[in-house]
């Protein structure tokens, strides 16, 4: 319930008027400074996350540890399990706050800490303890991510606005992406490709970690407003899980997105092998590693500005369906592909694809339901988004081990496609004025 859903006397709604009309010129007096601030956390943010996202250096780390598939997808999944596993508490943790700064700023730091690790594990162990260590720091990578990604998003619902939410998403991942393309280059040709400092990839992780945390020193510039409405303080955990089978049954179509979203994130199944599949047809280098990342994330930039421009005239539905359509028909050119030149073609599709799925995603959520069930809003779809992936690494890790890389793509094709025609019986949110915050 509100704090202040219970307002019926006629002073009582005009001060609350006032209060939305100060809340409003607070945002757009501040929209310049907190806009920047979030692409300069994002540019450097994204740089040293898409190294550790991109499907080339993490699992060929692991790879290289494991020289198994299913460790592949074992370790990968953790990540995702420890997403999951946070999502929900996150927003019990912050519903209730009139500024979830802080919050977004402690969380932050704790994710990076774990890449730190991870780097610092890489260093100074090997073999199986390296490999248990890579598992450990990825999951608490995850669960600090999951806790993150509710309340970050959040924030940025709150200090930007609707409309010129596309425009910061395409700038911040152009910037970042085109920056986070060159570093995985290099980190490919040169750390990985020439063993840097002793083992390029404990470089690569050393090197995302600095970047990130630089990056999170910009959102010490935010300005954030206090929330207009926000829940009473929840009773307890388990009492909120109750809540959401009730809050799918409220709305219909975001009943449908959420099904969505989480069918989209179960074709990341085969996200972690692409790189290995291609690995059969052509030597995985560093250099080769680098082309393909470069491929990856270089596509994934230059997209995101158009995807950016569809979302804000269009809505993230649109952006849903093109990029999804799109990472489908860049699946279908790996399996038919058998050379470096088309892998790097599906590899450009691949990300642009997923990028604008991702994009998506994350932002669709923000433009249903009211300010004060955002939190709850967010978090569900997150956690079942992650539950996906972090199923779909581990499934797709046996599948490869027993039946071979072609199935787990065909799996991929399979729930991507009806993942766009969930989408496509959904109602744009912006069309709704029932449900506009």
């Amino acid at each position: 319930m509100s704090s202040s859903s219970a307002l019926s006397t006629p002073s009582a709604r005009v001060s609350l008027q006032e209060r939305e009309q100060a809340y409003q010129a607070q945002v757009q007096r501040d929209l310049p400074r907190n806009f920047l601030a979030n692409l300069a956390h994002g540019m450097l943010g994204l740089t040293g996350f898409r190294l550790m996202h991109a499907p080339t250096f993490v699992p060929a780390y692991i790879f290289l540890l494991s020289e198994s598939k299913v460790a592949v997808g074992l370790a990968l999944g953790a990540q995702f399990i420890g997403m999951a596993l946070s999502s929900i508490w996150s927003a019990t943790l912050i519903e209730h706050r009139e500024e979830v700064m802080k919050v977004v700023y402690s969380v932050g730091w704790l994710m990076r800490l774990q890449i730190f690790c991870l780097a610092l594990s890489a260093f100074m162990l090997s073999g199986d303890w390296a490999l248990i260590s890579a598992c450990v720091f990825l999951a608490l990578f995850g669960f600090f991510g999951g806790m993150q990604g509710v309340a970050f998003n959040f924030l940025m619902s709150k200090v930007i606005p609707t409309n010129k939410r596309g425009k910061l998403i395409g700038m911040r991942n152009f910037l970042g992406g085109l920056t986070a393309s060159g570093v995985a280059y290099l980190g490919g040709e040169y750390l990985v490709g020439l063993n840097a400092f002793g083992n390029g990839y404990a470089s690569t992780f050393m090197l995302a970690f600095i970047l990130t945390s630089i990056g999170i020193s910009a959102l010490t510039f935010v300005r954030e407003p206090r929330s207009l409405t926000v829940r009473k303080k929840s009773s307890g955990f388990l009492q909120r899980l109750a809540e959401i089978p009730a809050l799918l049954r409220g709305d219909r179509d975001y009943r449908k997105f959420f099904y969505a979203r989480a069918l989209g994130a179960l074709g990341t199944v085969a996200v972690p092998f692409y790189v290995l599949y291609a690995g059969g047809y052509v030597s995985l280098s560093g250099a080769t590693l680098g082309y393909f990342s470069l491929a990856f994330l270089l596509s994934q930039t230059i997209s995101n500005l158009l995807w950016g421009k569809i979302a804000d005239i269009k809505g993230y539905r649109l952006v849903f369906l093109l990029s999804v359509g799109l990472w489908s028909l860049s699946t279908l050119l790996l399996i038919w592909g058998a050379s470096l030149a088309v892998f790097i073609v599906a590899f450009c599709g691949l990300g642009a694809g997923f990028g604008g799925y991702q994009v998506a995603s994350h932002n669709f959520v923000l433009e249903f339901g009211k300010s004060h069930e955002l939190p709850m809003l967010i978090a569900v779809s997150d956690t079942a988004s992650h539950l996906m992936m972090a199923l779909g690494p581990l499934l797709g890790g046996v599948i490869a081990t027993y039946f071979g890389y072609h199935h787990i793509f065909w799996l991929a094709l399979l729930v991507k496609v009806w993942s766009l025609c969930m989408v496509w019986k959904l109602q744009e949110p912006r069309n709704r004025l029932a449900l506009q915050v």
